[in-house]
């Protein structure tokens, strides 16, 4: 047997399906890591491939970066955490606040999908209405609510006048359906006559403006205006889920519109690396937060929330994403993504790319998805893109499930020509396989 047959042997034993996350679950079984450093991820074999996956967008800077891994270690020979309050916590949100302008007060938690739980919860508390708005297909967690929709498919989710709020999860009580109204993302028409349907009920309306399951297609000014126009005449929230999105740029993705978000819920790069969620917004909003306030209606706590070691290693990892950093990055995905397209080009392969900042997703298809539907993978193209991802490994390239690359800022120009090798030497791999 194989390290890895044996591994996954003793790991069947003790995890189901021999996994704590399905992201690494492969056949005939996952890889398996001995260690890693900048953009080089090293498997127990000792062979080593470029990340461009970086944990799914959470390692802005590649791995065991210098100085996050000097905070971390400084901080965890002081503790790891406490029942006291500490400075860092302070420090980090005076850094995201001061960088993001509709960031008045920050709240941490442990994950984005605790941000995102947050985030309902802090709109219904706010508004006092009970249902949420969320697009087709956006990924926002594995909270009850927020995941409703986010694998719908042909033969569920209804015409697309009245879509269906599809449960991800076997058994979700129906009542969780019922707080959910899906709409089709960058749809204007569509979308506010769906909400017009609930609109007494809805306390906010969540937008993903790079969804990543979607397509990865940016929102577009017009939608986002419209969304934020509805919010206003109808007393409730434009939410916007950055976990993600976060890295497009120096402020964020709703950077590049006119109108802010009321709350965002944040996660991954503000981690460096460590566990983390944050949830931000207006003052008047988030004052439902503040226990010693008059308008006090959501108690947030968290045995590990706001801990030490994630919130040095992320604030270290925020200082380290300057502007000049934010720059950088982009400029590469840039570079990474022209060579990419030559190499379709020379293959004679159809490819799309969609995606913002230093993001991407590869499209086997000459024209771009619009919505979920739209974007939606089916057998084939799931089996293409597997073949696809698992020749990219061979040839030392790391990717997402999807198709998917997230850069770190270590990446250079040597590490671009390797992808763009590596996949033009898939897309020929491919090609039969599209051509039936």
């Amino acid at each position: 047997m194989t390290k890895e047959e044996v591994l996954f042997s003793k790991a069947k034993q003790v995890l189901p399906g021999g996994v704590s996350r399905n992201i690494i679950y492969r056949k005939p079984h996952p890889f398996y890591v001995s260690e890693a450093h900048g953009c080089y991820v090293t498997d127990i074999n000792g062979v080593n491939r470029i990340d461009f996956a970086n944990n799914v967008a959470s390692l802005i800077h590649g791995h065991a970066h210098p100085a996050i891994v000097k905070a971390v270690c400084e901080q965890i020979q002081k503790g790891t955490a406490y029942t006291l309050a500490t400075e860092v916590e302070i420090e980090h949100a005076q850094l995201l606040c001061n960088r993001i302008p509709s960031f008045d007060k920050i709240r941490f938690v442990n994950s984005g999908t605790e941000a995102v739980m947050a985030m309902i919860k802090a709109a219904r508390a706010y508004t006092g209405k009970p249902k949420i708005a969320k697009a087709e297909g956006g990924y926002h967690g594995s909270y009850d609510v927020a995941e409703v929709s986010q694998s719908a498919s042909p033969d569920n989710w209804g015409d697309i006048d009245n879509p269906n709020s599809v449960p991800h999860v076997y058994g979700t009580p129906q009542s969780v359906l019922n707080d959910v109204v899906i709409f089709h993302f960058n749809d204007i028409e569509r979308t506010i006559n769906i909400l017009n349907r609930y609109a007494g009920e809805i306390a906010c309306v969540i937008i993903d403006p790079v969804p990543h399951r979607i397509g990865m297609i940016p929102a577009t000014n017009e939608f986002i205006d419209a969304i934020y126009q509805w919010t206003r005449e109808n007393n409730a929230l434009m939410c916007f889920d950055e976990v993600i999105c976060f890295r497009v740029d120096y402020e964020g993705s709703q950077s590049a519109y006119s109108h802010k978000p009321d709350l965002t819920a944040l996660g991954k790069i503000i981690g460096g690396g460590f566990p983390v969620g944050a949830l931000a917004g207006k003052n008047e909003i988030m004052e439902i937060l503040n226990p010693g306030g008059n308008n006090y209606r959501f108690s947030l706590s968290g045995t590990f929330s706001a801990n030490p070691v994630s919130l040095i290693a992320g604030k270290t990892a925020m200082e380290l994403f300057d502007k000049q950093a934010v720059e950088k990055i982009n400029k590469m995905s840039q570079i990474a993504q022209q060579q990419i397209l030559e190499a379709a080009k020379i293959a004679d392969v159809p490819v799309y790319l969609t995606g913002k900042g230093s993001m991407f997703k590869i499209h086997f298809r000459e024209t771009a998805p619009v919505n979920y539907r739209t974007a939606y993978e089916d057998k084939k193209t799931k089996k293409i893109m597997n073949m696809f991802l698992d020749h990219l490994y061979e040839k030392g390239i790391i990717m997402i499930d999807s198709c998917s690359c997230f850069l770190s800022t270590v990446i250079t120009q040597k590490e671009i020509d390797a992808l763009s090798e590596a996949v033009l030497s898939a897309l020929k791999f491919i090609k039969p396989e599209l051509e039936k």
